[in-house]
């Protein structure tokens, strides 16, 4: 039976990914400055909402994928961050459109990766988390030999 090799720490886009929604949710609240399709798109509540959860998707994805503890543990807190992120990024790339048409659908498409990156990583995590549940070697990890994967 081989190893199961669980991708939770090699995610460098994940990381700089969660690093920068954080910076971001600070900066839109701390200088007040939200874009246009967001303020029109959104109702004020909302758009609270938006920006802490920016923060604390940041916050808890990295806290997940540093996490001393145990493996699922940590997995769990990074398979839920990464859901929460591509939803609010997900929510931006539509009120890029809906307020800005046709002139915002490049940036909407590549605001768009995220949300499919984060949604891809999620289904990641989930596999890794139902093989570690069964405790036994799933087929769909890669099997590390010689220390190649």
């Amino acid at each position: 039976m081989g190893i199961l090799r669980v991708r939770a720490k090699h995610q460098p886009f994940e990381v700089a990914a969660l690093i920068t929604t954080s910076i971001c949710g600070v900066l839109l609240m701390t200088l007040d400055a939200r874009p246009p399709s967001v303020q029109l798109s959104m109702p004020e509540p909302i758009q609270l909402g938006w920006e802490v959860s920016l923060i604390v998707v940041g916050v808890a994805g990295l806290l997940g994928i540093l996490w001393p503890g145990r493996l699922s543990t940590g997995l769990g807190i990074e398979f839920a961050s990464v859901l929460v992120l591509g939803t609010i990024t997900g929510m931006y790339a539509v009120a890029l459109v809906a307020v800005s048409g046709q002139q915002g659908v490049v940036a909407a498409s590549l605001i768009s990766a995220v949300p499919a990156g984060s949604f891809w990583r999620a289904a990641q995590i989930a596999n890794d988390l139902r093989c570690l549940a069964y405790g036994h070697q799933c087929t769909t990890h890669r099997r590390v030999v010689g220390g190649v994967t």
